[in-house]
């Protein structure tokens, strides 16, 4: 790779093949630390000083709202200052530890995002607890893995979701002692709790027991385990990845220097929306960030379906989703153009072409289309919430035409969390993998994704073995593909582990062919599959319903969407566009996909299709399709 990257600079060269282990490329890091990594910030030892220094700086700053529930209708959002916010925590933190939980503790929280998370998390950060998320789509038999494995004694549980987790007794009753209710708690639960030998408290409850109580708070050191949070992962138990202060921290840091470092730093300003689970590290993350810098943050209902209006009632400035939101949000915005007549459409078009182009000429989108912005792009923006000036997507590749036309139209900054110049405190480089045919070392260097620095998880719990296996010399092999891009930006583009053999000896990078595949405007996901005693590929296909029925329109095809997906016509044309994108991106012969299968219901995590970052499951998938995938390898092999 040449030395002329903006983003990155050298700083180890490359290291070639030796007794069976292979080539490494050189190692690089941001441009912004070539002189070093950014200094911490002074006093912020632990998760508990970002907060803590917050209040002290931010205390009448409006830190965590909630919509208020009226006369039966949800109204406005009701916020707590970080002061309020502060004085709950304490009494939490006391009443957590007049139940006998001691420093070095396991506490459990098990629920969607809402105000009642984050005081419970930050009363752990007090105390020095190890925060122990239980993952709110992961079923009762990992519930019960995560309480037993992490030995949690406390669980403070989303009113609803009591019951799910009174299921993970009576196994769950060798550690797990106290339960805190986020609500209340109703008298057949007490008596249930009660036959389990088990103490359940009401949120209200809970806190008047901290009011007398005055607990010293332990000293926190940087290298003390803050959270485990465990990997809902595609396939076996859930792995508890260790995260210690220093861990977060230096994260912090890491985010805020590419934010300022890309003029959108944040500010106590900025409004956040929290939907995406806390009990994973990229929304706890940018929750973290908020707290430093005496943001708000406002929670959603819990409904996805619901979560357009709370944009609308919260006009967040900063946005972020998995593609999979995102891919929601843009076939809705393509929809409602769709509909809106010849004129409107052509002046939508003409008005995205202007701007596009603009922007690929090295405009800013501020600068690309005033005129547009003002015209046609503020109903769009209007749409979440009309503040957003920034848009992140993480957990999973986001497609270009996607983040493209997110650009555009609605005004905004897009940063993925799967696309850029490595964060300015850790040390990148990638390792060959010849097996797959990616050279570290080549012109276009492809291969492993190897991390180095403070930002490093400090292993699996209670797996040794598992932790050797990822954290080699100093290096996090992260099991992701990357390549690193002529600007110094890296792009992800495909899993070491997901790769199979087809019947030829051909080997099939199948997330890479996902990702090209994902080009075809026409479908909103696709899964592909294949094995070592076929000769091609197959495809389940999530299609775009507008796309569809455009197309049934157009060609005089009747039916409603779930009859369309059964059409073979309909199939022929997906299959087409799915052709007609592998030939444009230059796909070897046997990847091309030969036979596809339309699900009109999209991929989803109650059919344990998707892990709740909405990765794909896919030994799951090819269980659940497995019938699909037979009569599709028969109808090829009998032509």
């Amino acid at each position: 790779m040449t030395s002329s990257k903006k983003f990155i600079v050298e700083v180890e060269p490359a290291i070639p093949a030796k007794d069976g282990k292979p080539s490494a490329g050189p190692v690089y890091r941001s441009v912004f630390a070539k002189h070093g990594f950014p200094a911490p910030v002074d006093g912020l030892d632990s998760c508990w000083d970002v907060f803590r220094l917050s209040v002290e700086k931010n205390p009448n700053n409006r830190m965590l709202g909630t919509r208020e529930f009226v006369n039966g209708k949800h109204g406005a959002y009701v916020w707590l200052t970080y002061k309020q916010v502060y004085d709950k925590v304490i009494k939490v933190g006391n009443a957590i530890r007049a139940c006998g939980v001691e420093p070095g503790g396991r506490c459990g929280i098990y629920g969607a995002n809402c105000a009642e998370w984050i005081m419970s998390m930050e009363a752990c950060n007090a105390h020095g607890l190890y925060c122990v998320p239980l993952y709110d789509t992961l079923g009762a038999g990992a519930i019960e893995f995560i309480i037993c494995h992490a030995e949690v004694t406390i669980a403070f549980v989303e009113e609803k979701k009591i019951p799910e987790l009174l299921k993970t007794f009576p196994t769950a009753g060798e550690y797990l002692k106290t339960i805190v209710s986020f609500g209340k708690v109703t008298p057949e639960q007490r008596e249930q709790a009660e036959n389990f030998g088990l103490i359940i408290h009401s949120w209200d409850d809970f806190l008047s027991m901290g009011d007398d109580k005055n607990f010293d708070l332990p000293l926190k050191k940087k290298t003390d385990i803050c959270t485990i949070m465990y990997t809902s992962g595609t396939t076996g138990d859930p792995k508890g990845v260790l995260i210690s202060n220093k861990n977060m921290t230096t994260l912090i840091a890491g985010v805020n220097g590419i934010l300022d470092n890309t003029n959108v730093s944040l500010s106590q300003h900025d409004v956040y929306i929290s939907f995406l689970p806390l009990a994973h590290i990229f929304d706890r993350l940018i929750e973290e960030c908020f707290i430093f810098h005496g943001a708000s943050i406002g929670f959603w209902r819990g409904d996805v379906k619901l979560l357009i209006e709370d944009i609308a009632e919260l006009k967040p400035t900063i946005f972020c989703a998995v593609p999979r939101v995102l891919d929601r949000i843009y076939s809705g915005l393509q929809q409602k153009i769709s509909a809106g007549g010849f004129l409107k459409r052509s002046f939508f078009n003409l008005a995205y072409a202007h701007k596009l182009s603009n922007m690929k000429g090295g405009k800013s989108h501020s600068e690309a289309s005033p005129l547009s912005d003002k015209i046609v792009f503020s109903k769009v923006k209007e749409g979440l919430g009309g503040k957003v000036r920034l848009i992140v997507s993480g957990a999973a590749p986001l497609a270009p035409h996607v983040e493209a036309y997110l650009k555009v139209v609605t005004c905004s900054h897009v940063l993925q969390g799967y696309v850029g110049p490595p964060v300015p405190n850790l040390d990148a480089r990638l390792e060959s993998v010849p097996e797959m045919n990616y050279d570290a070392c080549s012109s276009k260097p492809q291969g492993e994704i190897c991390i180095r620095g403070d930002v490093l998880f400090s292993g699996y719990h209670k797996r040794e073995d598992l932790t050797k296996e990822v954290l080699v010399d100093g290096w996090f092999h992260t099991g992701d593909i990357g390549e690193w891009q002529p600007d110094g930006s890296m792009k992800i583009i495909d899993r070491k582990k997901n790769i199979f053999k087809l019947s030829q000896g051909e080997y099939v990078a199948v997330e890479n062919l996902e990702n090209v595949y994902g080009n075809v405007s026409d479908i909103d996901a696709v899964w592909i599959y294949g094995n070592s005693f076929e000769f091609c590929l197959v495809a389940v296909v999530n299609p775009n319903k507008a796309a569809v029925e455009h197309y049934a329109e157009a060609h005089n095809i009747s039916g409603d969407f779930d009859s369309l997906c059964e059409n073979p016509k309909i199939k022929e044309y997906i299959l087409g566009e799915l052709t007609r994108v592998g030939k444009e991106k230059k796909l070897k012969g046997f990847e091309f996909v030969k036979a596809v299968h339309l699900d009109p219901v999209p991929f989803d995590m109650e059919r344990d299709l998707l892990t709740p970052t909405f990765k794909k499951k896919r030994p799951q998938m090819l269980k659940y399709y497995q019938d699909i995938i037979d009569n599709m390898y028969k109808t090829i092999n009998k032509k």
